[in-house]
């Protein structure tokens, strides 16, 4: 396959960006879109330019870190990680649009990588339990129904890459911050901490300058995961509880 790549290049975070445009051959259809970019880097190396600088870690849709916005889609045509993409999705000839995500609480470090630590402070904020430190419980001490094992395990696939945001015309968190209040509001261990939890980890979303849901779905819709869209309406139904309670 032949392709022409227009690629936003920036080289940090106050530098304006611009399209540059490329042009790649010789591209197998099953290669995966950043093997692709790896073969583009290839290239840039062998005449001297600096190579194009974009997440990746395990290349296998378990950590987030491959965050694109691939013909002005997160992570591309197919419901899927960038990493998981194969260039079987694209045809010979085509031209493609590849953009960082874009969110002011994502500011841009290089090229296509954003900084997405605001996520990492919400979670820090309150998205895990107390618990006394020593070996592990037995497995079977806490009794779980099967229905919220199955949920928590379910929206506990959150992988935290961010697609919902780039999604969402207002740039709202709502629905990863949905998947994390309903994982542990699901299980026993999390009831301890529940209210003061989702106070907590919504104030954190909206200081980190995410935006308000208006339920567009789209967010679900391009979440890799597949986490659903009711998980936002759990989050507001504990959100109003706490706040009926003083919390």
């Amino acid at each position: 396959m032949n392709l022409t790549l227009k690629i936003w290049r920036q080289t940090d975070a106050v530098d304006k960006g611009k399209i540059h445009t490329y042009e790649v051959a010789g591209i197998s259809q099953d290669m995966s879109f950043l093997e692709m970019l790896d073969v583009l880097n290839e290239q840039l190396n062998e005449l001297g330019e600096e190579p194009i600088a974009f997440d990746s870690d395990c290349r296998e849709g378990i950590c987030g870190m491959c965050s694109l916005m691939i013909n002005g889609e997160p992570h591309g045509p197919e419901v899927t990680t960038t990493c998981q993409l194969h260039m079987r999705s694209f045809n010979d000839g085509d031209t493609i649009t590849i953009e960082p995500w874009r969110s002011g609480a994502f500011p841009v470090v290089k090229d296509l990588v954003v900084d997405r630590s605001a996520f990492d402070r919400i979670i820090q904020s309150g998205g895990y339990i107390s618990a006394n430190t020593g070996s592990a419980p037995e497995a079977n001490s806490v009794p779980v129904p099967r229905d919220n094992a199955v949920r928590a395990f379910n929206v506990a696939t959150c992988i935290g890459c961010g697609a919902c945001v780039a999604a969402c015309p207002n740039g709202s968190a709502s629905l990863f911050l949905g998947a994390k209040i309903t994982h542990l509001g699901e299980l026993p261990q999390g009831q301890p901490e529940r209210w003061s939890r989702v106070v907590d980890m919504t104030a954190q979303h909206d200081y980190e300058g995410f935006g308000g849901c208006t339920n567009i779905g789209e967010c679900a819709a391009a979440c890799p995961k597949e986490i659903p869209l009711d998980v936002i309406s759990q989050l507001n139904r504990d959100l109003r509880t706490a706040m009926k309670h003083g919390h």
